[in-house]
């Protein structure tokens, strides 16, 4: 089973959600069989997840972690061996390579594509800091958040989803 995590970039989360989500994930491993887990970058929820999936994996030998890259289609062995110093593997999807500007669109939305089960840190409330759209603008447009767009996209593809963001230790599937 492929578990994929997106989340807002910055975030805290306490002692008590950590310990919360490293008992869900133990028992995604041992009563789904989960062994891959897909990681973007740039949020604190996939760093923190990222750690939790490494402490279980000291004890749980047979699940990877695997780095989707969004940037650097071609990577130097001195960056594959820094990132493979916390990763299992790294790759760049083909259709991320052309992307653009939307390279993490693309990316995320190739996690969610190879993923059974998509795990989110979704605030429906969330907006991003505002950005003007042109030089000069007197109005500003608001984003839209990366995370949205992904969890969007996941309930388009009929995707297995698991929201954390009201996680009380007890959890329901999405789909």
């Amino acid at each position: 089973m492929v578990v994929t995590f997106i989340g807002h970039r910055n975030l805290r989360f306490d002692s008590a959600f950590r310990l919360q989500l490293k008992e869900l994930i133990l028992s995604l491993i041992d009563d789904r069989g989960a062994d891959t887990f897909l990681f973007g970058s740039r949020s604190d929820f996939d760093s923190l997840c990222l750690e939790v999936v490494t402490e279980i994996q000291r004890e749980r030998r047979g699940i990877k972690r695997v780095y989707v890259r969004a940037e650097y289609p071609h990577i130097g062995e001195d960056y594959e061996e820094y990132l493979l110093g916390s990763y299992d593997a790294t790759y760049i999807p083909e259709n991320v390579v052309e992307a653009g500007k939307a390279a993490y669109v693309a990316r995320n939305r190739h996690m969610i594509d190879k993923a059974d089960l998509c795990i989110f840190y979704y605030d429906e409330t969330y907006n991003p800091p505002l950005k003007p759209t042109a030089k000069g603008c007197v109005t500003c447009e608001p984003p839209k958040s990366g995370t949205r767009a992904a969890y969007e996209y996941a309930l388009s593809r009929n995707k297995e989803i698991l929201n954390l963001f009201s996680f009380s230790g007890a959890y329901t599937l999405q789909k």
